[in-house]
């Protein structure tokens, strides 16, 4: 399945400024340097201002002026083509029409042209992540013009596996990267620049942490690390 993303062009769409870390950071590295592959990250939200009561982002204005920053310290660590960085609101996507984000995605796919995309786990307890990956099942629908050929994605640690246990919507992955020590190196430097986003062991956005889930996928293929995915759809 890897070698079938050879020089393809990737889209990445995520809800917030970090999840294209958390999500597939190590692997993402690895299809740029050792695949070829061209990427670029969509980010839909602004991720930041659902810490206060309200939405004031005259209140926020320094941390998202910071936040976006960070989000191109962590592109030139990660090695990824190009960014799209929009402005929906942190965790009120619920509030938002899906089709503006669904037009949003239409617009950067027609733009970009890419032949897979890579998005968050549609079961996450995060809403956001919820209705990103409703708007990239929206606007992809598999029709005979549809260049998007290949949908996958993926878990965001501290969004996915804190669903309740009697949720239906579990991450069952069945596809693996396996990556090496540099390229979890790499997603965890991107990661330790997003100064608000960024915590200390037991959290599982912490370096530890996100090693030892490289390593805990990598035991379950037999390798020294890896990072899982979910296959929705490829059409050969």
């Amino acid at each position: 399945m890897l070698e079938t993303l050879r020089g393809k062009k990737i889209l990445v769409v995520v809800a917030h400024p970090d999840d294209e870390l958390l999500g597939l950071g190590g692997t993402m590295n690895r299809l740029i340097k050792d695949f070829g592959c061209q990427v670029r990250v969509i980010i839909l939200g602004e991720g930041i201002t659902s810490r206060s009561d309200e939405r004031d982002q005259k209140k926020w204005e320094k941390e998202l002026t910071i936040h976006r920053q960070n989000i191109k310290t962590a592109q030139e660590v990660i090695g990824y083509e190009s960014v799209g960085v929009y402005d929906f609101a942190d965790n009120r996507f619920d509030t938002v029409a899906l089709l503006d984000l669904v037009k949003v995605i239409e617009k950067e796919k027609t733009a970009f042209q890419p032949q897979v995309i890579f998005t968050h786990h549609g079961g996450d307890v995060n809403i956001d992540h919820q209705r990103t990956f409703e708007a990239v099942i929206t606007a992809t629908r598999p029709m005979s013009h549809e260049i998007v050929k290949t949908i996958i994605t993926f878990e965001t640690p501290s969004g996915t596996e804190w669903r309740a246990a009697s949720d239906p919507k579990h991450f069952i992955p069945n596809f693996f990267v396996e990556v090496n020590k540099e390229n979890i190196q790499a997603k965890i430097q991107g990661m330790e620049a997003y100064e608000f986003e960024k915590r200390v062991y037991p959290h599982p956005r912490s370096p530890e942490a996100l090693e030892i889930l490289a390593q805990r996928w990598g035991i379950v293929v037999g390798c020294e690390y890896a990072e899982a995915f979910m296959i929705i759809r490829t059409i050969g």
